[in-house]
C-alpha cells in the first residue's frame, strides 16, 4: 500500500535528473575560486608595489592605495560568500563543523542577495571616493564621467534599499501567518 499517488516512471526519472543537475553549477564555483586566486595575486602585486616606496608616499597616495586594497578584499569576501552560500543552498551541505563561520547555513537567497548588493554599493563607493580624491591630481576624470558614476552608485544604493525593504516585507508577511 502506498502513501500517495504513484507518479509515472518518466516523471520520477525527470525529477531525479533535475535534482542531480544541481551538480552542474560546481564548475562555476570552482571558476569563482580561481578568480579568488587572481584577486589574491593582484592584491599582493599592489601591496608589494607600494612597500618599497612606503617612506616616500604622501598621505593621499597611501589612502588611495589602502582603498584599492580594501576594494580587492571586499570583492574577495564577496566571492567567498557567494561560493559557500550558493554551494550550501544549491548543491550540498558543507561538513566543516570545526571551522564553520556562523553565517554558513543561516543565509537564505535573500540574505546572499542583500550581501551581494551591499558589497556592490561599498565597492562602488570606494571607486567613487578614489576618483574624488584624485580630482586635484594631474589627470582628473571628466565631469560627465563623475556624474554618470554617481548616478550608477545611487542606482545601486536605491536598488539595495528596495531589495532590503522587499525582504523585510516578505519576512513580516511570513511572521504574521
Amino acid at each position: 500500500m502506498t502513501d500517495g499517488p504513484v507518479e509515472p516512471r518518466w516523471q520520477a526519472g525527470l525529477e531525479r535528473a533535475l535534482f542531480a543537475s544541481r551538480w552542474l553549477v560546481v564548475p562555476f564555483y570552482f571558476g569563482l575560486l580561481l578568480s579568488l586566486l587572481m584577486l589574491f595575486v593582484i592584491f599582493v602585486k599592489g601591496l608589494l608595489g607600494y612597500l618599497p616606496r612606503l617612506l616616500l608616499l604622501d598621505l593621499d597616495t597611501v589612502i588611495l592605495a589602502t582603498l584599492a586594497l580594501i576594494d580587492i578584499a571586499l570583492v574577495a569576501n564577496l566571492v567567498v560568500i557567494v561560493v559557500l552560500a550558493s554551494y550550501e543552498m544549491m548543491v550540498s551541505r558543507i561538513d566543516t563543523e570545526r571551522e564553520r563561520p556562523g553565517w554558513m547555513g543561516a543565509l537564505g537567497f535573500g540574505d546572499v542577495k542583500l550581501k551581494l548588493f551591499s558589497s556592490i554599493v561599498a565597492i562602488s563607493g570606494i571607486q567613487l571616493l578614489k576618483l574624488f580624491m584624485g580630482l586635484g591630481g594631474p589627470n582628473p576624470p571628466p565631469a560627465d564621467t563623475l556624474f554618470w558614476l554617481v548616478v550608477v552608485h545611487v542606482t545601486f544604493v536605491v536598488s539595495t534599499l528596495l531589495s532590503a525593504i522587499a525582504e523585510w516585507v516578505s519576512a513580516q508577511a511570513k511572521a504574521n501567518k
